[in-house]
């Protein structure tokens, strides 16, 4: 009798993939408040069609984000604050923003989590160069050939071990802030069709920023029923950094600057 051929296929768990499983299970201690927001980003878009439309350029989304959340966190630090290992409040100048940036590496398309830096302190146009930069050539974000060997190295440590690395790094905030920023802006809605939220399993950040899917609703715009486009944006704070009232004050402002176009004006000349 011949030999049943197997109904299923086996192959190695990547190895790549226990980083994300260290993240979630180090982003799994702290004590998170989520926010599910929609922001109405109307103008927005309609100010960054019609610069596409002028010159041909499209001009990176996410840039525009990550230029209303430098400044909503530079109004009160304590959003991308961290503590060190006595227990005491570290509050940056600076706020260097992770983000995932998709590219292709070795044939394959990668996310490359890198950190912009300042991006208080920086133009929504010098940050949407850098997107652009580390789209073009992977190189710039940090010698990512000599990072991914280290990097390979290390996830063949046994979690212990990696537990360990990562503890000291958490309680390092200039530490972790070289390495991994001070805040977390992530995007899967660029990957899909129509609204929807995205939950997180934990982060390791005081501040992280999810960027869900935007769909067209209607609104009241001045006693008017009208259709705006609305972002889906599911925001995660440490509760214990931050408390409800001044959560509630920080979100209300990033709306605000998204939806006022921060920066978009002046950026995109006619």
């Amino acid at each position: 009798m011949a030999a049943q051929k197997p109904d299923f296929e086996i192959k190695r768990f990547p190895l790549s993939r226990r980083i994300i499983v260290d993240s979630a299970r180090q982003g799994k201690r702290k004590h998170t408040i989520t926010a599910l927001v929609e922001v109405d980003v109307t103008e927005a878009r309609r100010l960054l069609r019609e610069h596409k439309e002028m010159t041909g350029e499209a001009v990176s989304f996410t840039a525009f984000i990550l230029t209303c959340l430098g400044q909503a966190i530079d109004q009160n630090k304590y959003f991308h604050a961290r503590r060190d290992f006595w227990g005491r409040l570290i509050l940056f100048e600076e706020v260097d923003c992770t983000t995932m940036i998709e590219i292709e590496f070795q044939g394959q398309k990668f996310p490359l989590a890198h950190v912009i830096r300042a991006i208080n302190k920086r133009s929504l146009r010098d940050i949407h160069d850098e997107i652009r930069a580390v789209q073009a050539n992977p190189q710039s974000s940090g010698s990512l050939q000599n990072r991914t060997r280290l990097i390979g190295a290390f996830l063949l440590l046994p979690a212990f071990m990696r537990d360990l690395i990562y503890g000291v790094i958490n309680r390092s905030p200039r530490l972790f802030k070289q390495q991994a920023g001070t805040v977390l802006v992530t995007a899967v809605g660029m990957f899909g069709q129509g609204g929807g939220w995205g939950i997180t399993t934990g982060s390791i950040y005081t501040t992280h920023v999810l960027l869900g899917g935007i769909d067209q609703k209607p609104a009241v715009v001045e006693e008017q029923i009208v259709v705006r486009e609305f972002l889906n944006l599911t925001i995660g704070l440490d509760h214990d950094i931050i408390d409800g009232a001044p959560a509630a004050r920080f979100v209300n402002r990033f709306e605000e600057l998204i939806e006022g176009a921060y920066g978009l004006p002046d950026e995109l000349p006619d």
